[in-house]
């Protein structure tokens, strides 16, 4: 199958209904697996599914130089989407950083990096409490109009900074934690999305695996893993998910699929401009992943699974105090 293509806001970004999530091929989920990875970075062309998301964080900068050497002459099937925002110091975060000068000065070693001329969609990974963001949306409109960029995006951004933005230059997609078990832009965010013409790209829809049910208790994992210190996947909230989660198994026992291919199958059916984008450093993962798009559910199987996952049900906090501080909520 080759997926269908979905529009992300109203500037004329279109891209594969499912994307792929590249940071973990670089980080966060064990040991690295170079060649893994670029097969599934080709496999993933091969599939039709071209939208491919990093950002020069991940590695940090490894992420970004993989794509490069990955695509070659490929690069114009894909469409790449990347971030700037944060101050990266001797390989580690240092708080953010969206100053006029840093945007630039990151863009220009992002191209380097993807080797490339141009990058489809530009986010801002992280919301900067010091620097306004009409001067930000101002700067990537600067972008977009030399050409470097094509279109703007924002990460993690609460309703007032998404207004901002798109008031100075268009956005066409928000990034967020968006997934069965994680609703928090039900209630604010999606509906201003909704009203502005703006597009949603889940990250983590399938809960950092946990929607997958091939999952275990975070001191089961290895240091490495991000997992490890997730607060869902800890103690007496590990037991009070898994339990939430059953519906999405019994619903993919039903019809013989994955239960990931249900939580992401309910995410399509959220709404036409939602493309979720699920990481994998693994082709078997990605043909699943791609095949969800095949998945119909009904009304009824879309509020059984709304009710079984909503927010009173899941257990824990979603991060930790510290990465919870950076999200603009």
């Amino acid at each position: 199958m080759t997926l269908r293509t979905r529009k992300l806001g109203r500037q004329g970004l279109e891209v594969s209904a499912i994307g792929l999530g590249c940071m973990g091929m670089s980080q966060s989920y064990g040991p690295a697996d170079e060649a893994e990875s670029i097969a599934t970075l080709h496999r993933s062309i091969e599939l039709g599914c071209t939208f491919l998301d990093t950002a020069e964080v991940y590695g940090p900068f490894t992420n970004e130089d993989l794509l490069g050497r990955s695509l070659g002459p490929k690069r114009a099937a894909v469409t790449i989407a990347t971030k700037f925002g944060f101050q990266i110091k001797d390989g580690k975060i240092e708080g953010t950083d969206s100053a006029p000068a840093h945007i630039r000065a990151v863009v220009h070693a992002s191209l380097t990096r993807l080797r490339t001329d141009y990058i489809d969609l530009l986010y801002q990974h992280r919301v900067d409490r010091n620097v306004p963001m009409e001067d930000v949306a101002g700067t990537v409109g600067q972008l977009v109009r030399e050409g470097k960029v094509r279109y703007f995006g924002l990460s993690e951004a609460g309703v007032n900074n998404i207004r901002r933005a798109h008031a100075v230059h268009p956005v066409s997609a928000v990034q967020s934690e968006y997934s069965l078990w994680e609703r928090n832009l039900e209630q604010d965010v999606i509906p201003v999305l909704t009203e502005l013409g703006i597009g949603l790209v889940p990250f983590s829809p399938l809960g950092r695996g946990f929607l997958t049910g091939a999952v275990k208790r975070a001191e089961d994992y290895p240091a490495d893993d991000f997992r490890r210190n997730d607060p869902r996947y800890q103690g007496s909230n590990f037991d009070a998910n898994v339990a939430a989660a059953q519906t999405v198994r019994d619903i993919a026992d039903a019809k013989q699929v994955k239960p990931g291919q249900v939580a992401l199958a309910w995410l399509l059916h959220k709404g036409p401009s939602i493309v979720p984008i699920p990481g994998t450093k693994r082709r078997t993962f990605l043909e699943e992943n791609v095949a969800a798009a095949t998945v119909s559910l009904d009304s009824g199987e879309m509020k059984a699974l709304d009710d079984a996952l909503a927010p009173n049900k899941v257990s824990g906090p979603r991060y930790g105090a510290g990465m919870m501080s950076m999200v603009d909520r």
